[in-house]
């Protein structure tokens, strides 16, 4: 199934965590706080259980849809889908 996460998150060590386990689960960043692909069950469960263990007691807010293929051919894009090109993380 098709599994859609978007999050909220203020602190950038923790959103970065969570942007790194999602890619590493799969998916594919199709916004700044939002990643999309497919994931199987067992998938979806450890990538839930990683992000729970990330976030831990910090601040934030991390949804995950599950989307059956009938609903995906029903979305929308408006406007052009701009690549997301990854942040140049800067350290002082």
């Amino acid at each position: 199934m098709h599994t859609l996460i978007i999050y909220d998150i203020t602190d950038n060590k923790i959103r970065d965590r969570i942007a790194t386990a999602c890619k590493e689960a799969g998916l594919t960043r199709i916004q700044k706080s939002a990643f999309l692909g497919i994931l199987n069950s067992q998938q979806r469960k450890n990538l839930k259980n990683r992000l729970k263990r990330i976030l831990g007691r910090n601040k934030g807010n991390i949804q995950i849809f599950i989307i059956c293929n009938a609903d995906m051919k029903l979305r929308e894009i408006i406007g052009e889908i701009i690549p997301y090109e990854e942040e140049e993380i800067i350290v002082l």
